[in-house]
């Protein structure tokens, strides 16, 4: 330790281990209590690091705090990389959150929400330092400097505070979360530019046109590259890491050498490599074959060690102690009032201009007033080319945490029993809903077709089953030049991102199994009768039921059907028990009829005991059932019913009760003429041959209409 300490002037070990525990603990500590009153874990952060910092541990322990946070250039540049590493993680996470087709959509609210907010704060920033007394200024700083760079401190939002607060609130999701990010990035990018601008002026005496113009076209052309070459690179390795078994470390690894490719493209742009880490973000959230679990392993890594070191820094730098001065302290008030009403009013009027509700105004002005790294770089920046004092170096650190605290509380208050506006409320319940589905999500869709009618069947269940934005893939196995007809698909599958793939393999069924582990999240597969009684349904269909890694959808046509499937159905059978795989196939049954407007006869059969006191065999959906006396299969059809209403299906539901199941709902199906039945069951090998159940192998062999299989795995 000691030749280690000579070595690298000073640094000591300890004291650094010492650092990143005190911080990571009492950030934690802090956190918890915040969250207890109603306020984000990163208000307690910030407040864990203003009480280790000298404003509280430097009164209270001096000799101790010295040793804790020593005046030593390779200390301090330690803890903070261990900072800097955080606040790129936490703006990954963020880029993964950030939904770019939304905010293209609220582009106009986007573009007058980040010019009110920087320019009104900018101009207020401007007068107030014009205003400020001699004690806030260095020695021989240009007063018209010194303005510029309080103006900067008091306009610019933090995206990475910004984004924690949303995350934490459950409000990255809500129209105003995206318009707060995509103002919250704008700030960043516009407040590094200017950073660098002011600071050539205040070292050289003038400003370079051409280097703000270069920088400015820099992050122009990063943007743009990144989001086509970079995303083609991106998505290669993704693609090699499924095909070598879906890793999850390799994943990983993909996303942090993206991380740090992007941040130091863009610090050697000129502008900090934060914004390439969000930049990242988006790019590997955009990736079709990104890992499932990855998102959810940098949250933990970020959230647990990361995030609070990040946020507990920008805290140790603020003293209270140079604020002894009733003057000093007068202004300081006064600077924080400035940054926080004319933040609020800047975002609140571009809000109102565009057009979005008063409480959208509301909360995106308290979101922006958010603050962090960025005032702290340009506090220190100051403070170094002799434009701040002391004094003024102290108040700059401290509006952040005072403005974050003010942000997080308005925010919550603001936020508080509003649920948005209509079409809002019906978005963010679409994406809960899919948030709890098993089958029906916004992963891609995989559709192996040699173009024949029972794919067309497939396409279409698929297509009214799933929701728009995910994406299709054709896979055709054969010869390349082989003649395959896929426009009827297109035809299906239209408004949908749609792509055909051919592939050369000896073996169709392992290259089904090749292509589906690439990040897709179902197999739509068409099937029509075969007569060998070896085979459950056909040899394709088989292999891929045996050897699928993901749900798989089987649509066995109609007989003696003359055209690819009717243009909707008009009634259909969906047997429900208590099930996940019951409830995945009501999630296919449930959007079918939410756009088609089929409907639903929701059936769960019991053991023969005997005629139901009191209930009908067939009952309309808004029936209302007795649930004192209500056995378990009411109670299941019960519960789908509601699931059913959740997502607008046309329901009517029976509760049968026979020796066999299968027989009774064939019975059902001839009795409604229903021309649809939904079935669930796990994928499961027995044998040499893939077995579904004897219900529904019986119904598949039995019925005329067409037969949905939605079908799981046993390991998800």
């Amino acid at each position: 330790m000691t030749v280690f300490a000579a070595e690298t002037g000073g640094f000591d070990l300890l004291v650094f281990w010492v650092q990143i525990l005190a911080l990571v603990t009492a950030a934690h500590l802090f956190g918890l209590v915040m969250r207890r009153v109603g306020l984000p874990s990163v208000v307690g952060a910030l407040l864990a690091g203003l009480v280790l910092g000298p404003s509280v541990f430097g009164v209270v322990w001096e000799s101790g705090f010295e040793w804790f946070l020593p005046d030593v250039a390779e200390q301090t540049a330690a803890l903070q990389a261990v900072s800097w590493v955080g606040v790129a993680l936490l703006l990954v996470v963020t880029g993964f959150e950030t939904d770019l087709g939304l905010i293209s959509k609220l582009g106009r609210p986007a573009l007058l929400v980040t010019a009110g907010s920087l320019v009104v704060p900018l101009i207020a920033g401007v007068v107030v330092g014009l205003m400020l007394p001699s004690v806030f200024l260095a020695e021989d700083a240009q007063r018209t400097t010194f303005t510029l760079f309080v103006a900067l401190a008091l306009s610019v939002s933090s995206l990475a505070v910004v984004a924690k607060i949303l995350s934490e609130l459950g409000l990255m999701r809500r129209d105003f979360g995206q318009i707060t990010v995509a103002a919250g990035m704008a700030n960043d990018v516009v407040g590094w530019v200017m950073l660098g601008v002011f600071t050539g002026l205040a070292t050289s005496g003038e400003v370079s046109v051409g280097q703000v113009l270069s920088t400015l076209g820099g992050i122009a052309a990063f943007g743009v590259l990144a989001l086509t070459v970079g995303q083609r690179v991106v998505d290669l390795f993704l693609r090699r890491v499924r095909r070598a078994g879906s890793s999850l470390a390799a994943a990983l690894t993909v996303c942090m050498v993206t991380m740090l490719a992007f941040g130091v493209a863009t610090e050697w742009l000129g502008v900090e490599a934060v914004l390439g880490a969000f930049v990242a973000g988006v790019v590997l959230n955009r990736s079709r074959f990104q890992h499932e679990e990855v998102i959810g392993h940098l949250e933990g890594l970020t959230g647990a060690l990361f995030a609070p070191v990040f946020f507990a820094t920008a805290g140790l730098q603020v003293d209270l102690r140079l604020l002894n001065d009733a003057e000093a302290l007068w202004w300081a008030l006064v600077l924080l009032l400035v940054g926080i009403v004319f933040k609020f009013a800047g975002a609140y009027g571009g809000a109102r201009l565009a057009g979005r509700t008063h409480r959208a105004g509301l909360a995106l002005g308290a979101g922006l007033n958010a603050r962090g790294a960025l005032e702290i770089v340009i506090a220190t920046v100051g403070l170094g080319v002799g434009v701040f004092s002391p004094t003024a170096f102290s108040v700059i650190v401290l509006v952040p945490v005072i403005t974050s605290l003010f942000a997080s509380a308005m925010l919550r208050g603001v936020v508080n029993n509003w649920q948005g506006t209509p079409d809002e409320q019906e978005r963010l319940g679409r994406e809960q809903a899919l948030s709890r589905n098993l089958v029906v999500r916004t992963s891609r869709l995989l559709l192996p077709s040699r173009g024949g009618p029972e794919s067309i069947a497939a396409a279409q269940v698929l297509h009214f089953a799933w929701p728009i934005e995910a994406g299709a893939t054709v896979l055709t196995v054969g010869a390349r030049d082989a003649e395959v007809d896929i426009e009827p698909l297109r035809n299906v599958l239209y408004d949908r991102p749609l792509e055909h793939r051919r592939v050369r393999h000896d073996n169709p069924v392992q290259a089904v199994i090749d292509e589906s582990r690439l990040g897709f999240g179902v197999i739509g597969l068409g099937a029509q009768d075969y007569e060998d009684t070896f085979q459950v349904i056909s040899p394709l269909v088989d292999g891929v039921l045996s050897e699928s890694p993901i749900p798989v959808v089987v649509v066995r046509r109609a007989r003696n059907l003359d055209r690819p499937l009717p243009g909707a159905f008009s009634r259909a059978v969906v047997p429900v028990t208590g099930s996940p795989v019951s409830r995945a196939a009501q999630e296919v049954a449930f959007n079918l009829s939410a756009q088609l407007g089929t409907e639903l006869h929701l059936t769960h059969v019991s053991a023969t005991r005997g005629e139901p006191a009191g209930l009908p065999s067939l009952f309309s959906r808004r029936m209302i059932l007795p649930r004192g006396d209500a056995d378990v299969g009411e109670r299941v059809v019960e519960q789908a019913m509601a699931h059913a209403d959740e997502l607008g299906a046309t329901t009517r539901a029976a509760v049968l009760e026979g020796a066999s199941p299968a027989e009774e709902i064939l019975k059902l199906v001839q009795e409604i003429e229903a021309d649809l039945v939904v079935m669930g069951a796990h994928l499961r090998r027995v044998g040499d041959r893939p077995f579904l159940g004897h219900r529904v192998e019986q119904v598949l062999r039995d019925c005329d209409a067409t037969v949905v299989v939605v079908l799981i795995p046993f390991d998800l």
